[in-house]
């Protein structure tokens, strides 16, 4: 019996993506509440702007036949530039990722990563060193640190930039980041490396960490309904408490996918009919590159089929994928 239900994981890995994505799809519409990162245009600097404080949607040996290498990211004080309230350090651009650390304060804190017209807004958690990642590729980056003057008008506090070439373009899907919090003694990663050693491939392994969330991650409906603006996910959190809101979803899926080696990203976007909107992943192998799943209902999958109902989510959702628009990857 158990090896039945080895050999339908690997051949139903597509079965098993659809089926957390599906899930998280009709709970995450429910409450309008999804955490959304931030876009504006990269404007001239001024004393005090506006800018908009949007809800935000969040080396382990491997199993099998891969060695995965552990990709970690940090804040180097002795790296940094900056002034009393902030420092930025872009030492690691070529990894794919700039961080900073804001000195503890009670006033809201923004950080910028401009790249030609496009513009992310950060909320910044203060007293904690904090990381982006670049996935716009390489090119001219701006970045610009916002301390709130009053309601939403920022101003600029710290500004700085870099010409980034990144050794590996995967890197920024391979680290922690801000939206995928975790170190190499997470328990999340712990617990993702036992599922890779117990994986006799990469497609196995993906399968059973998909597997694992559809299976014990309940979706969290009263934390829907209250999450704030800069709620930010905690990977750990969602493994230990068994829910979450769709963006806690997504974290734990990177966190554990990315620390045994798979490039992995969160995406947020908009899924039609009702314009939901949601967060969901996309990983990638080096065999088929950037893999989102297909949307097919097979009447043989009964688990995708009860799942699928359980969310109360309508038959408008099934369909080939072209319903679903990304917004922003991290």
């Amino acid at each position: 019996m158990k090896n039945t239900v080895k050999k339908h994981l690997k051949i139903n890995i597509l079965a098993v993506l659809f089926a957390v994505t599906a899930f998280l799809l009709c709970s995450c519409g429910s409450s309008g509440q999804t955490a959304k990162p931030e876009q504006s245009v990269p404007a001239q600097t001024a004393a005090a702007e506006e800018v908009e404080d949007d809800a935000v949607p969040k080396a382990m040996p491997g199993g099998g036949s891969w060695e995965p290498e552990f990709r970690s990211s940090s804040f180097d004080s002795s790296a940094a530039e900056g002034n009393d309230e902030v420092m930025v350090d872009m030492s690691s651009v070529s990894k794919g990722y700039v961080a900073i650390h804001c000195e503890p304060t009670d006033t809201k804190i923004k950080f910028q990563v401009i790249k030609g017209d496009l513009t992310v807004t950060y909320s910044v958690v203060t007293g904690k060193d904090q990381i982006f990642p670049l996935q716009s590729g390489d090119g001219n980056y701006v970045f610009r640190v916002m301390k709130n003057i009053t309601d939403k008008k920022y101003a600029e506090l710290y500004k700085c930039e870099a010409q980034v070439t990144i050794s590996d373009p995967l890197d920024p899907f391979l680290r922690p980041n801000q939206y995928a919090d975790y170190t190499q003694n997470s328990e999340c990663v712990k617990f993702a490396g036992s599922l890779a050693e117990s994986s006799a491939s990469k497609q196995d392994f993906i399968a059973a960490v998909y597997d694992y969330i559809v299976k014990n991650v309940t979706y969290d409906r009263e934390k829907a309904a209250t999450v704030q603006s800069g709620y930010l996910p905690v990977p750990d959190d969602t493994l230990s408490t068994k829910k979450g809101i769709c963006f806690d979803y997504a974290s734990l899926a990177a966190s554990m996918l990315r620390s045994q080696g798979i490039p992995t990203q969160i995406i947020f976007g908009y899924v039609s009919p009702n314009d939901v909107y949601h967060a969901w992943n996309k990983f990638y192998t080096e065999e088929g590159g950037w893999q989102l799943v297909e949307f097919k209902v097979n009447r043989d999958w009964n688990r995708i089929d009860l799942t699928f109902y359980a969310g109360n989510a309508g038959s408008d959702f099934i369909g080939d994928g072209s319903n679903y628009m990304e917004a922003y990857a991290f």
